[in-house]
């Protein structure tokens, strides 16, 4: 084994066949997959990854973070044991490299170790960079984005295997982690003692925990868990009302509307959903419906900006027999076909001034004059309105009614677009991979990790619908069992610069280079992982190359 320090980086390079490779041995015969003279099964990794949002979902995130640590710890301690009676290593440096070369022959990831630092008043037993987990990337692929590390399995699987090897309790505990935002994941390795008290909950999830003792911890938890009841509460509620509507709901910004789309659901006050085209206001329409003490009644939606002044009025108010050519019966309009639920009146800022002052008057006096007749109707209707206008703007420049403005939006619920609510695409896409492949008949591909990087790139202008056809057209085109980026539309297919690059004849190639990179950068928000997935580099490769042009990473 040769060891190269690059960088404050210790990188390894092995033989061609070192030691550890040897142990790995195949019997095609006879179906068995040996290391180190022991059975090994090989499963993918979004096998596990479904195995992971099977155990949040049913034992929640702490339970399950308990279970997958717990099961590394016995496997990382299970691999100890069968190397230290086939390989002869001796040293701390041995098992610390061996270890990091173990990970990354498993597939589980990629490990640049770092070294000691002499001046460290209290250094770790080991410290060490992880790249591409496989963990990270499949918590964010099934779960999203964390506010923690999520690579429970790795650090038991690393805490396991040092236990046994040094015949002493050693814990390693991520410091950042790219289930959590980071580029990469950094862990490091101490003692308990060299942990502390502040890491004592972190070193928990290693140990057994009997039924006595979890019923202990949960009494004493109580009291902590009080003053946060209310936001739990809150956040059960945006739960059952995304299992409802069948939404998918992950991003703080989008639970905030849907709170308050609970709260006021219970009432008959008029609503009123702003945002761009796409983004889910017939969805967060039904929600509030369903939610509602109306959910028992009709809910009746209607595209204001689909019909001309004339037929949207009978549409919506009904008419008389005789009333205009054509009408050869009497008929009711939405609003009494609605009596009892809700109506929802989509883009309600294409109505032209007439059926404003229409509309306003029915919203005041609760009843409704078909066309043609001159008795009142009276109606018992709940009205949601929405639109992708900035309806104050439009009132100010006079296109508007004041009046019916402040009727409408007696409550506004303004949806974020797509790409602010970045946590919710790849959960989002996920759920239209399985409705679409089951109403196509077939079953439904896993994602590419590629394939998740060209979504969460994507600005997706036309939010949520763009990101359904996308996902429909992927589909058709794509394998049955891999989605791949070569699958969706051109213009989802990586971000391309909008202005070209000002290129002279007198440029050399490295400053062609350079400025290619800062424009992807610039078009990625300056996120390296993104930025490398579409200039189809490694993100290592990339910082590189911004030391090199003395960019600051």
């Amino acid at each position: 084994m040769i060891v190269i320090v690059i960088n404050g980086i210790i990188k390894m390079k092995f033989t061609e066949l070192d030691d550890l490779f040897e142990l790995l041995d195949y019997n095609a015969s006879q179906g068995l997959v040996t290391f180190a003279r022991r059975r090994a099964v090989i499963f993918d990794n979004v096998s596990f990854g479904l195995l992971r949002r099977e155990l949040i979902q049913t034992l929640g995130l702490d339970g399950a973070r308990r279970t997958l640590t717990r099961f590394g710890h016995a496997f990382g301690r299970s691999l100890a044991q069968n190397l230290r009676h086939a390989l002869p290593w001796d040293t701390r440096r041995d098992w610390q490299l061996s270890g990091a070369r173990l990970v990354g022959l498993l597939g589980l990831t990629r490990v640049e170790v770092v070294p000691d630092k002499p001046d460290d008043p209290n250094p770790p037993f080991a410290a060490s960079w992880w790249h591409e987990c496989y963990e990270a990337e499949q918590h964010l692929l099934h779960i999203g984005q964390h506010n923690a590390p999520v690579c429970w399995t790795l650090q038991g699987i690393v805490s396991g295997f040092l236990s046994y090897a040094f015949g002493k309790e050693i814990y390693c505990v991520e410091r950042s982690c790219a289930g959590a935002g980071a580029e990469s994941c950094l862990c490091e390795v101490r003692t308990a003692e060299g942990w502390g008290a502040e890491y004592a909950d972190a070193l928990s999830y290693f140990q057994p925990r009997s039924v006595e003792t979890a019923m202990a911890a949960a009494t004493r938890g109580l009291a902590r868990l009080e003053p946060s009841s209310d936001r739990r509460r809150e956040d059960l509620e945006s739960w059952t009302m995304r299992e409802t509507a069948g939404m998918v709901v992950r991003s703080q910004a989008l639970k905030r509307v849907l709170r308050i789309a609970r709260r006021f659901a219970s009432t008959d006050s008029s609503v009123l959903i702003s945002g761009e085209s796409g983004v889910g206001k017939e969805r967060v329409a039904r929600l509030i419906y369903e939610s509602s003490q109306r959910a028992s009644g009709p809910f009746v939606a209607v595209n204001c900006g689909a019909l001309t002044p004339t037929l949207l009025e009978s549409e919506l108010f009904g008419h008389a027999q005789g009333a205009f050519t054509g009408a050869q019966r009497s008929r009711r309009g939405l609003f009494e076909t609605a009596a009892g639920g809700t109506i929802f009146l989509d883009e309600i800022g294409e109505l032209e001034p007439s059926m404003q002052v229409s509309l306003l008057r029915v919203l005041q006096e609760r009843s409704v004059r078909r066309v043609g007749e001159s008795a009142e109707v009276p109606v018992d209707v709940r009205v949601i309105a929405a639109t992708n206008r900035e309806l104050a703007t439009e009132v100010k420049e006079g296109r508007f009614r004041e009046d019916l403005f402040y009727r409408l939006r007696v409550v506004e619920l303004r949806i974020p677009p797509l790409r602010e609510r970045r946590p919710d695409i790849l959960p989002l896409a996920r759920r239209f991979v399985e409705m679409l492949a089951e109403r196509m008949g077939r079953p439904s591909p896993r994602l590419s990790r590629l394939f998740a990087d060209a979504l969460l790139a994507h600005s997706w202008p036309g939010n949520v619908r763009e990101l359904a056809n996308a996902i429909e057209h992927a589909l058709v085109v794509g394998k049955p069992t891999l989605l791949e980026p070569a699958d969706l539309p051109e213009e989802v297919r990586g971000v391309r610069s909008t202005t070209p690059l000002a290129v002279t004849e007198n440029m050399t190639l490295r400053e062609v280079e350079a400025m290619h990179i800062r424009a992807v950068l610039a078009q990625h928000g300056d996120n390296k992982q993104r930025a490398a997935t579409a200039l189809g580099i490694g993100v290592a490769t990339l910082y590189r190359k911004l030391k090199r042009m003395n960019v600051s990473a």
